[in-house]
């Protein structure tokens, strides 16, 4: 009982003497704004989810699928859904989240007001990094939906009753090009980070400038060259035609910069020219190429499955997954021939009478601009060091005529010991193997283990690189007439990619147009380009007649002819894809997506985009 009472007093006498320390010490699970804003490491790591939460349409790691949904590949997956797409709708390029906005101005005001244990310089260049992240979110906003509310400051509820103060209208869409611009012009030099490609510098700044601009000079130029413009009474939607020359001249001033003073080089690193475009894109060390990039190594388990989905059939590691994105014969004739002829494959004699016979399966391919090995991987080439292992069948020689003969077993031999069917396809009505005839490089990764379930990959998706700034400076030069400058930017990347120096004399829009198909496949770029020109509803008719509306695939096969001379050569039909359902169709309401009825009923002040 003694000792009871003494405990009892000394808790007391701990309790009322230490009561007011007790009752102020800091909670130990809870962060306060003053700890955030006053903690580098703390801010580094928010900027680093910030730049997790960057918006893509298709990226390595979230909406890769959409590389099935244009006119690059399809889909050879499960599910052929994707190949039926009747139409776009309205809603599909949606994007409405302010909430990285809201987090970022939040961000601005907390080391403003609490960022007393920072320096002045580091103030000033987390400042700079979280307007570059917000400038970048408004373009992904005004590239879908047009004009969107500019919001800088934290929208606060007053509990009023009267919601009218948070209301905001629409901006322009000319106004929010315009922020994005004084945005990044104002922190460019703020920004630190020299030489990372992981964070924004002064150079990817002027990269997404450079982007930006481009894209509002073309909407400026192009949209208003339509027989009906597409735009609103109040702006929101289409930009005057007199401010093209104004934006093409910011674009290229940016380009330019970033071309003349940022200490890039285009990756020139392998003498053989198709696997050097593909380490250009993909490696990541040593390559002074790619300006701003993200990277799944940086976050334990932060890799990505999409090696897994997408490596060719014969040489994946796992006995799941594989074959689900595969390009098509539409974007592999793109590729034009080093002698700068077309880009169609020679498969039938000029009179249309009889096959063309290639002593190799790689053969109809031969002296190919280097930009389509780097992309594709196309019969009789390798990964990996592997053969992937593409024929369709065979041709068997009947007398008069050949009969085709094909399998649906990977790796079939034919009544003569020989190859039928190739262990990569293709197959006409098999998933999970090329229903095109061509698989994916670009981006798969060739590290071992890589396409398994239990590794996967940490290749990283490069979101800005030189290569486009060549392209993004061409074109802009080409609008404003300088035309020496945009041919001498296309012609050091067709260098690189095995054409003769100077090998274009002349330019044409179109002609910049296919460089930029060619250079920028699967970058997530065609889809905005063929909308920002304004010619997506006449590529995407959906016309069955119209061959850019339609995926086609080659199918190769080797000559049964024993004792002529013919016998053991390969050949190659064109037709359509297999599995490929319905022709593309984009409508004039796809330029600008919808927004959701939700948004409009909180804000009677937005308007709707045209035709929804």
């Amino acid at each position: 009982m003694k000792k009871n009472i003494l405990l009892l007093a000394a808790v007391t006498a701990l309790a009322t003497g230490c009561k007011k320390d007790w009752l102020d010490r800091q909670p130990p699970n809870i962060i306060t704004e003053e700890q955030v804003w006053n903690d580098a490491k703390m801010i580094t790591s928010l900027l680093a989810n910030y730049y997790n939460r960057l918006p893509a349409h298709s990226q390595l790691d979230n909406g890769w699928a959409e590389f099935a949904a244009y006119d690059e590949a399809m889909w050879s997956g499960n599910d052929d859904a994707r190949n039926n797409i009747i139409n776009y709708p309205f809603d599909r390029w949606r994007l409405w989240d302010y909430g990285l906005v809201r987090d970022v101005n939040l961000a601005l005001e907390g080391i403003e007001k609490y960022g007393k244990s920072l320096s002045e310089a580091q103030k000033a260049q987390f400042s700079a990094e979280l307007r570059f992240l917000r400038a970048y979110q408004y373009f992904e906003l005004v590239k879908r939906m047009g004009g969107v509310p500019l919001v800088t400051k934290q929208l606060i509820y007053d509990f009023s009753g009267d919601p009218a103060p948070l209301q905001q209208p629409r901006n322009k869409e000319e106004e929010v090009y315009d922020f994005i611009a004084a945005e990044l012009d104002a922190v460019k030099d703020k920004l630190g980070n020299a030489g990372s490609n992981t964070r924004a510098n002064k150079f990817t700044a002027l990269a997404l400038k450079s982007r930006a601009m481009l894209y509002a000079g073309s909407i400026a130029k192009y949209n208003n060259l339509m027989g009906a413009p597409i735009a609103t009474s109040g702006g929101e939607v289409g930009i005057p035609a007199n401010r093209a020359k104004e934006y093409y001249t910011k674009a290229f001033d940016a380009a330019k910069e970033i071309i003349q003073t940022g200490g890039y080089s285009l990756y020139q690193s392998n003498p053989n020219l198709g696997e050097n475009f593909f380490e250009a894109v993909t490696r990541k060390m040593n390559n002074k190429e790619v300006i701003l990039a993200m990277d799944f190594l940086t976050a334990k388990d932060k890799r990505h499955g999409f090696t897994y989905d997408n490596i060719a059939r014969n040489v994946r590691e796992d006995n799941l997954g594989s074959s689900a994105i595969t390009p098509n014969l539409n974007l592999v004739e793109d590729y034009e021939y080093l002698d700068g002829s077309s880009g169609e494959l020679r498969n039938r004699t000029a009179d249309g009478s009889d096959y063309i016979y290639y002593d190799n399966l790689n053969g109809i391919f031969a002296n190919k601009d280097a930009r389509l090995y780097g992309t594709i991987i196309y019969p009789g080439t390798t990964f990996r060091g592997l053969e992937v292992q593409i024929q369709a069948g065979v041709k068997v020689w009947n007398g008069t005529a050949y009969q085709t003969v094909e399998s649906n077993t990977l790796g079939a031999l034919h009544t003569d010991g020989k190859l039928l069917t190739g262990s990569s396809g293709p197959q006409r009505s098999q998933t999970e193997v090329s229903n095109t005839g061509f698989y994916l490089r670009k981006y798969i990764d060739p590290a071992p283990m890589a396409s398994t379930r239990g590794i996967r990959s940490d290749m990283w998706w490069v979101r800005f690189r030189l290569g486009e700034i060549y392209l993004n400076a061409a074109e802009a030069a080409f609008e404003l007439g300088q035309t020496a400058d945009a041919l001498a930017y296309v012609n050091r990347l067709r260098e690189r990619a095995g054409f003769p120096a100077s090998s274009l004399k002349t330019l044409t829009i179109d002609r910049l147009r296919n460089e930029r198909r060619v250079e920028l496949a699967f970058e997530d770029h065609r889809v905005w380009d063929l909308k920002r020109w304004r010619i997506a509803h006449e590529v995407w008719n959906g016309s069955p007649g119209n061959a850019d509306a339609v995926a086609y695939a080659l199918y190769p096969y080797r000559v049964v002819r024993p004792g002529d001379p013919r016998d053991g050569k390969y050949v190659f039909d064109k037709l359509v894809a297999p599995r490929f359902r319905a022709p593309r169709l984009f409508q004039m309401g796809n330029y600008y997506s919808s927004i959701d009825q939700n948004v409009i009923n909180n804000n009677p002040k937005i308007v709707r985009n045209p035709f929804h």
